[in-house]
């Protein structure tokens, strides 16, 4: 029998799918049940985001979705979601599921992520 810390040690990654960015970007400001740091997937775009108040494709590709400012140096992942106000993983794990889908990554983000993109391609 597990016990309520055991049951309850997981989180979840939420993706929501859309048929347009313009769809995903709606649906972002009007939809309670799109929490900041879900994963946005466009496929029909090639467009993977990350929702929050101005949701932000993290894929080369934005759409109609925001564009993440290239970062300054020495700034990290972290330091990208802390001032975004989304919860920590959240940029990874898009970026995780655009790289599975094949989309190109936003070239500033993939430069914050040499292990993410080394363990794809050698695995």
């Amino acid at each position: 029998m597990l016990t309520d810390s055991e049951r309850f040690a997981f989180s979840a990654w939420r993706i929501h799918a859309f048929a347009s960015t313009g769809n995903a970007y709606d649906a972002v400001q009007t939809d309670e049940t799109i929490a900041a740091g879900d994963t946005l997937l466009i496929l029909d775009e090639g467009v993977v985001g990350v929702a929050m108040t101005w949701p932000f494709a993290i894929t080369a590709e934005p759409g109609k979705l925001h564009t993440v400012c290239e970062p300054g140096a020495g700034e990290t992942l972290g330091h990208i979601e802390k001032a975004l106000d989304v919860p920590d993983g959240s940029i990874a794990r898009a970026c995780r599921l655009a790289r599975t889908l094949g989309f190109a990554i936003d070239a500033g983000l993939a430069a914050l992520l040499p292990d993410l993109l080394a363990t794809e391609v050698d695995g």
